[in-house]
């Protein structure tokens, strides 16, 4: 029996077990359909907010795009809207051109018939003349008897006369006006330099002396049968003088460096006292070595005074050599420290460059250095030589036009012509040979006497002044400037000097009469 209950009280507690799992299940499901209705529902909510937001995004993506289609509508609506009234300016600006075009030809044809009826009015008018000419020739042939020819040529002198007359009046007008400037200028300028510089007044000669101990030395100098003296003229190239005058021994020769060699090599010779042929061209050689090291030193010192900066190794030796180079008995190299110092102050007063004109006015001479061994003149010799060193262009063509022989292209040329005039015409600069003077005096009075009308010629002041005495029945007053003005021109072209001529012509008449 107690077996049965329990038996029975195990099946119903499965039964109830299996009831009660089986609500738990129903209850199971129930919440999982209801979770998954909670779900569904809430992604469908999801799903319609995305939506919607994604119509907001693309709705406001459209608007978007719409309002910039618009402003760029707006814009080229502006942009039309401006050719539009640019075209219509131009329109209008053409409509002006056209009407004033349709003026300018209205304007046009009634001038061109105002002179085609002008012409016509002038051709009678010719014609008129034409006639009235002829009627007065005829008549003037008539009266003077002269032929066309004959009253040709004498209208033709009287207008040449005249012509004269009037060139020649211009000329003492513009003359007078420009000389009275320009001299007050540049006398103003050439004294304010040349009184900031000062050189001395010194000429070198074309002789040497050596002082010898006594007179058994010329003896020696001499050698036996003037072997020695033979050997030391031919070894230097100079001169040596030997004559009764005690104590002294002259070494003469046009070349300065020739007789500096052969001066410093007999002194050398006279105190060694070993005077012989070997010995004399040993001596020679030493003191050739010697005076070129000097030489360099004297390029050096003038290059250091003008305080010009790098110039070429071979310049300075140039420079140096010019030392023992002169021009009517003028030291070249003291000379073109002169140049250059004269032409930097004018530079100064006038503005330029100081520096570059001074390098000018040292480097214009430095062909003179070398011109007895190449062929042409020491312009352009000296232009060839500063160009192949390298030196600037206004030092090339001061050196080639120095001498006017170049047409002047910048002013330091002039610059430094004017300097070299300066140097070479202050008074003890150059010494001249009587022959020499005497032929430039009567080539200044020959020129002068070419001229028709010029009676006499007389140079004076060393030839720095010409005056040309004119006839007063042949010449008048306004021709006489005119002659005075072709013999300074016929100087320019045909004479070489340095300075400046000073040319006069003078007329005067003179009445005679005899009281009786």
């Amino acid at each position: 029996m107690e077996i049965g209950l329990i038996a029975l009280a195990f099946i119903v507690g499965i039964v109830a077990a299996v009831v009660v799992v089986r609500i738990l299940d129903n209850v199971r499901k129930k919440d999982a359909a209801t979770e998954a209705k909670r779900i569904l529902t809430a992604a469908e909510e999801d799903a319609q907010r995305k939506i919607k937001a994604a119509e907001l995004e693309a709705k406001e993506i459209r608007l978007t795009a719409q309002a910039e289609k618009e402003e760029e509508f707006q814009a080229l609506r502006e942009d039309i809207k401006e050719r539009e009234r640019s075209v219509l300016k131009r329109e209008k600006a053409l409509d002006q051109t056209a009407e004033n075009l349709a003026q300018q030809e209205r304007l046009i044809e009634t001038t061109k018939r105002k002179l085609t009826e002008r012409i016509g009015d002038v051709q009678l008018k010719r014609d008129e003349l034409n006639k009235l000419i002829e009627v007065e020739r005829q008549t003037l042939h008539e009266v003077s008897g002269l032929n066309k020819q004959e009253a040709t040529d004498r209208l033709l002198s009287i207008l040449d006369r005249q012509l004269q007359t009037e060139t020649g009046a211009l000329i003492l007008k513009h003359e007078k006006k420009l000389k009275e400037q320009c001299e007050e200028m540049s006398r103003e300028i050439l004294l304010t330099s040349l009184q900031r510089y000062a050189a001395a007044h010194t000429a070198d000669a074309t002789t040497s002396t050596v002082d010898i101990p006594s007179d058994e030395m010329k003896g020696r100098i001499i050698g036996r049968e003037g072997r020695n003296i033979r050997a030391f003229e031919k070894a230097t190239g100079v001169d040596v003088i030997i004559d009764d005058t005690p104590g002294v021994v002259i070494v003469s020769a046009f070349d300065n460096f020739r007789r500096e060699v052969a001066r410093l090599a007999l002194g050398k010779l006279i105190a060694d006292g070993r005077i012989h042929p070997s010995r004399i061209e040993e001596i020679v050689e030493s003191t050739k070595i010697q005076l070129e090291k000097y030489i360099q030193k004297l390029g050096e010192q003038a290059a250091q005074e003008c305080d010009v900066q790098g110039l070429h190794s071979r310049l300075i030796q140039l420079l140096g050599r010019l030392h023992f180079r002169t021009s009517y008995s003028q030291n070249l190299l003291r000379h073109s420290v002169e140049v250059a110092f004269i032409a930097g102050m004018l530079a100064e007063e006038l503005g330029y460059d100081e520096r570059l004109a001074r390098r000018c006015g040292l480097m214009h001479d430095i062909g003179k250095a070398v011109d007895h061994e190449q062929e042409g003149g020491h312009p352009k010799i000296g232009a060839d030589l500063l160009k192949r060193y390298g030196e600037p262009k206004e030092v090339i063509q001061a050196a080639a036009g120095h001498h006017d022989d170049i047409h002047v292209s910048n002013p330091y040329t002039v610059l430094v012509a004017a300097a070299d005039a300066a140097s070479a015409s202050r008074p003890g600069a150059r010494r001249d040979t009587p022959e020499r003077y005497y032929k430039r005096m009567e080539e200044l009075e020959s020129i002068a006497c070419e001229f028709p009308g010029v009676e006499h010629a007389f140079a004076i002041q060393a030839g720095r002044e010409l005056r040309a005495m004119v006839s007063s029945k042949d010449v008048t007053d306004e021709t006489a400037a005119k002659i005075c003005r072709d013999i300074a021109h016929a100087f320019e072209q045909r004479l070489t000097y340095p300075g400046e001529i000073k040319i006069t012509v003078i007329r005067e008449t003179r009445f005679t009469e005899t009281a009786k």
